[in-house]
């Protein structure tokens, strides 16, 4: 496991957390809840429901894989819970961000929601959210850094 990078990042288990927990949030939420659309919308319903699938297998192994990470930096007594607060935002935000702007945006896997006049305000809110988290998550980096001097 010492091969792996984010073994030695203080921040690669929340990076794995956020990753996790916003591609869940936007499974459970947009793609099963409100039916807005799934991951890859460009074919039959049936691979929607498969690819939306494949999304929540992705998830679960970040999720698992930052658990397994975490274990580790706590067992050497690295694990620092700002540095990973800083990660899971990072993540979380980071995920939506390419998750706005390149599957909606540039390689048109799905919208945020179809059937409407109007998506600029859907994108605004995800990428602005997105945002957001992203500061959050550069915030506590911030202060782990000041923390953490090297």
């Amino acid at each position: 496991m010492e091969k792996f990078p984010l073994v030695n990042c203080p921040t690669g288990p929340g990076i794995l957390f956020g990753i996790g927990c916003m591609a869940a949030v936007d499974e459970i939420i947009f793609h099963q809840l409100l039916g807005w659309h799934h991951f890859y919308d460009l074919a039959t319903p049936t691979f929607g429901l498969l690819s939306d699938g494949l999304l929540h297998a992705v998830e679960l192994l970040a999720l698992i894989a930052g658990f397994f990470i975490f274990l580790e930096q706590r067992r050497r007594g690295a694990a620092d819970i700002i540095a990973i607060w800083a990660g899971f935002f990072m993540g979380a935000g980071g995920f939506q961000l390419f998750d706005g702007t390149i599957n909606h945006k540039i390689l048109k896997l799905h919208q945020i929601r179809y059937g409407v006049n109007n998506i600029l305000p859907y994108d605004f809110a995800w990428n602005v959210a997105a945002i957001l988290l992203l500061i959050i998550g550069v915030i506590f980096f911030a202060r782990y850094r000041l923390m953490h001097p090297k």
